[in-house]
């Protein structure tokens, strides 16, 4: 397995003078994300989002189960991220990296434990039958930020995701196919998005959408997870320099506004999408929670 080559210290001053002079080393100002690309379908719940040369294609599956004992009334969510050597030479297929283990906790925390899918509405039969949805993530192309485009895809394939539509009478649930009936979306509470920055000259001058070469010199870095409604839903820091608030208070102002321009941009793929695939021209965008005209 090749080694990874630490920055050279020509590579980090020349990093360091171009944020002295609010510019990037890619064309950027501090604030400026890469450009983002949404690819939906052509199954339903199927995502390939790409932030510059980072590519993550996020697809979701159902199916029924039997409910965890103590949660009856509550179907299941599960998230998986894969991070092998595809993306990057310097991963070790196979083995868990720090940073596969880091994405995927801050993946949990922004979607599952903000409680972004309803799992009430997933139940069939408390106590006998509920859905079981999981989002499988896999990283394409690793070229910094993996976690804000792995949310972007993540998001987009719920939003676009259409599970069978089913009856139940008494004890029986019959789930009819996509011939017999539309398929029905999921209930999503919100869409929480993350939005990740890095920190360089002792967190004094800061960046969005860190590149790779970024995430390696930068002196600290901290993820803010929000939502349309101008929710903070979470706030992931794992060590690096000590920020004061005000430089807090900045990064979520700007993961605010950005989040709400990312949100839009993939409330319209998706409906580009399903325009094209549901019958009639049905959006589909019912079901409860949120929907993509909101």
């Amino acid at each position: 397995m090749p080694r990874e080559v630490e920055p050279s210290t020509i590579e980090r001053e020349f990093v360091l003078a171009a944020l002295g002079q609010g510019k990037r080393v890619d064309g950027r100002t501090p604030y400026d994300m890469r450009a983002i690309d949404i690819q939906l379908g052509p199954a339903y719940g199927l995502a390939e989002v790409a932030l510059g040369k980072t590519r993550v294609v996020a697809k979701v599956a159902a199916q029924v189960v039997r409910p965890y004992p103590d949660r009856p009334n509550e179907g299941q969510f599960q998230l998986n991220l894969e991070l092998s050597s595809m993306a990057s030479p310097t991963i070790e297929t196979g083995r868990l990296s720090e940073e596969e283990v880091l994405v995927t906790r801050v993946l949990e925390k922004a979607i599952r434990q903000s409680r972004a899918v309803d799992t009430e509405s997933l139940c069939l039969l408390a106590g006998e039958k509920v859905w079981s949805v999981r989002v499988d993530i896999h990283v394409l192309d690793h070229y910094g930020n993996l976690i804000d485009c792995a949310t972007m895809a993540a998001m987009a394939a719920l939003l676009h995701f259409r599970r069978p539509d089913v009856t139940i009478i008494g004890e029986d649930v019959t789930i009819h196919t996509l011939e017999e009936r539309n398929p029905v979306p999921l209930s999503l509470h919100h869409i929480p998005l993350c939005i990740s920055f890095a920190f360089f000259e002792q967190g004094e001058q800061l960046v969005i959408d860190p590149s790779y070469l970024e995430e390696r010199l930068q002196d600290g870095d901290m993820t803010v997870t929000v939502n349309t409604h101008r929710e903070l839903c979470a706030l992931s820091k794992a060590g690096g320099a000590p920020l004061p608030s005000e430089q807090v208070l900045r990064c979520i102002q700007l993961a605010t506004a950005k989040g709400a321009e990312i949100t839009e941009r993939i409330q319209n793929a998706v409906r580009a999408s399903l325009d094209a695939l549901l019958p009639g021209g049905q959006k589909g965008s019912g079901g409860g929670g949120i929907g993509l005209d909101r």
